[in-house]
């Protein structure tokens, strides 16, 4: 077999672990509706389903990234698949709320090993123009995850219930075990007996983290001045700082926070994360709007989003190419401005959206999210040193997991405090929903501004 042929499977084992978190997102989003209606929880208690994945995802990518530069990529991606398969699996047996989460939070942990070091395997066996393209072509195939799964999952759900959204990825997880372990790379670049890590930094910011997300996703709901939110906010101050002083004077930091000296890295990080905070802004509660206000069935819904993933999957390889010849920054900029447009046309939505508004914009934002993401990943991966590719691939997925886990909570908590505003003012609920989407879209155009921002710091020729 050529080494060429070898490097493109090992490109697809990659490929197909982001295709299947990626599949699995996006379904499940779509199914947290009928999960709110089925398990007979409020939108503040469904939005958990997503952020004790996310959270226990991003919590371990440092920790998965930094075992990526040190034990064999073989058997780390099998662990993943086959700890991400199961978790799947028990969420089918899921009949009540705190069990699913549970299963969640097992699916997370394989997903977070698959994610820490997908981008530093690409960025490992591809060089120069040749990683940009593959980079690309990664975002693409995750976009054809983001096809699949409001299609896919929006049949299941109509067909057999929220349960079905989590069949896909099971023979997917079982298949990239076996394909993994036998096509990864086998040989560990560091002896083992070196390994150390910092468990008392991992608590603190696992610590600190929980804390920051319970305070904002509970906030609206307890008071924001009281005791349990100013406690858990002292929680995450105290336990935020012990784990920067620590990691500062180690010399085997969780994170390595010598590496946010490089501007590209940085402030191209902040960039990703912002960007995700914009985005899922609509993702989260578009589907919440057209099957509460609009009042379509699961299937259609999942239709209906169908054009984001589709324009994202021809315009992420299409950039990631650019990118490599070109450059990032003009095409980072162009997406960050293409999906506040995108957000703005959110907000013109009435009781009586069109179909085509939904598909426009839903197409736009997908435009403008795969013009930004492969040439920002493009840009950060190439500013690191080669022996620092796998904790710069778990810190740029810790940056788009903290998008994301910000994104849901921020937008949960806005979105129910803007409606309960307009209710207690005398509105009615569909009037209240309106009015508390279009303000929390805004809030989502400013996240986006704050991309556009970073980005241009970040690639801004000196």
């Amino acid at each position: 077999m050529s080494h060429k042929l070898i490097k493109w499977i090992m490109f697809i084992i990659v490929a197909v672990g982001n295709f299947i978190a990626m599949l699995d997102s996006t379904s499940v989003n779509l199914a947290l509706y009928p999960m709110s209606v089925d398990l007979n929880v409020t939108m503040g208690q469904i939005q958990w389903v997503m952020i004790a994945y996310m959270l226990v995802l991003t919590v371990f990518l440092p920790f998965f990234g930094k075992l990526g530069d040190i034990f064999p990529k073989n058997k780390l991606y099998s662990l993943g698949f086959f700890i991400f398969g199961a978790g799947a699996f028990l969420n089918t047996t899921a009949h009540s709320f705190i069990p699913l989460i549970v299963f969640r939070c097992i699916e997370a942990v394989g997903a977070s090993v698959m994610l820490s070091n997908a981008q530093a395997v690409i960025a490992t066996i591809f060089h120069g123009k040749r990683r940009g393209k593959a980079l690309g072509l990664n975002g693409c195939v995750v976009a054809l995850g983001g096809v699949t799964g409001p299609a896919v999952g929006g049949i299941l759900i109509h067909l057999f219930g929220w349960h079905a959204v989590f069949y896909p990825c099971i023979p997917v997880a079982v298949a990239g075990t076996y394909l993994a372990y036998k096509f990864l790379p086998s040989k560990a670049k560091k002896l083992i007996t070196n390994f150390k890590f910092d468990y008392k930094g991992f608590i603190y910011f696992t610590i600190s983290l929980f804390a920051l997300l319970l305070a904002i996703s509970e906030g609206h709901s307890w008071g924001w001045n009281s005791v349990r939110i100013i406690i858990l906010g002292v929680t995450t101050l105290i336990f935020g700082g012990l784990f920067y002083f620590r990691d500062h004077k180690i010399n085997y930091p969780l994170i390595d926070f010598s590496m946010f000296k490089i501007k590209p890295f940085t402030y191209g990080n902040l960039a990703v994360m912002m960007s995700y905070m914009a985005m899922y802004t609509n993702s989260i509660l578009l589907p919440f709007f057209l099957q509460e206000i609009l009042k379509y069935n699961p299937f259609v819904t999942g239709l209906l989003i169908l054009p984001y993933s589709l324009t994202l999957s021809v315009a992420a390889p299409i950039s990631g190419r650019l990118s490599g010849i070109y450059g990032s920054r003009y095409l980072t900029l162009a997406g960050a401005s293409v999906y506040c447009v995108a957000l703005l046309m959110f907000t013109l939505f009435e009781k009586d959206a069109a179909v085509w508004q939904i598909i426009l914009a839903s197409g736009v934002m997908g435009i403008g999210n795969g013009l930004f993401q492969s040439p920002s990943n493009n840009a950060i991966m190439t500013s690191v040193e080669s022996h620092e590719l796998g904790i710069a691939s778990g810190i740029l997925a810790l940056s788009r997991n903290m998008g994301n886990i910000l994104g849901v909570a921020v937008t949960i908590t806005l979105f129910e405090t803007f409606r309960n505003l307009f209710i207690n003012h005398g509105k009615i609920y569909e009037t209240a929903f309106l009015y508390s989407y279009k303000t929390t879209m805004c809030f989502g155009i400013l996240f986006g501004l704050i991309c556009l921002w970073f980005a241009y710091i970040a690639y801004k020729k000196n």
